[in-house]
C-alpha cells in the first residue's frame, strides 16, 4: 500500500462527529487531527515505557503488536492532519527524505534547530 492510498483509507473513516463540527468548524478541523496525533504518539511513548518497567524492556510479539496498532493510530492521525491541512503523504514524506539527505549531506543529522 502507497502512502496516497492510506491517506484515502484514512479520509474514507475520519467520522469526527457534531461537535467537533459545530466547536472548530470544517476550517479548522486539522486542531481536532493535531490534538489525536499527540494524544496517540503519547500512547505509544506509554506502550515503550511499560515494556521497560514491566517486561525488562524486552519487546516479545505481544508487545510488537501493542506497539503496532497504536503506531496505526499515530499513521491515522497524521494522515488526517495533512489531508486537514490540503498536504499529500507522499510529498510530505518525500520533503522529509530530501531535508534528511541535506543534513546528512552537510554533517548535521545531529544537533539542534529546525534550519540545519
Amino acid at each position: 500500500m502507497t502512502l496516497s492510498e492510506y491517506q484515502q483509507h484514512a479520509a474514507e473513516t475520519a467520522i469526527y462527529g457534531e461537535p467537533v463540527d459545530r466547536l472548530l468548524g470544517a476550517d479548522h478541523r486539522y486542531v481536532y487531527a493535531a490534538l489525536g496525533l499527540t494524544s496517540e504518539a503519547g500512547e505509544v511513548a506509554n506502550k515503550v515505557k511499560k515494556i521497560i518497567r514491566d517486561h525488562d524492556g524486552v519487546i516479545d510479539e505481544t508487545q510488537k503488536a501493542v506497539v503496532t496498532e497504536e503506531l496505526g493510530d499515530v499513521l491515522w492521525y497524521t494522515a488526517r492532519l495533512a489531508s486537514e491541512l490540503g498536504l499529500s503523504l507522499d510529498d510530505v514524506a518525500a520533503k522529509n527524505v530530501e531535508k534528511l539527505a541535506s543534513r546528512k549531506a552537510r554533517g548535521t543529522l545531529n544537533g539542534n534547530g529546525d534550519g540545519r
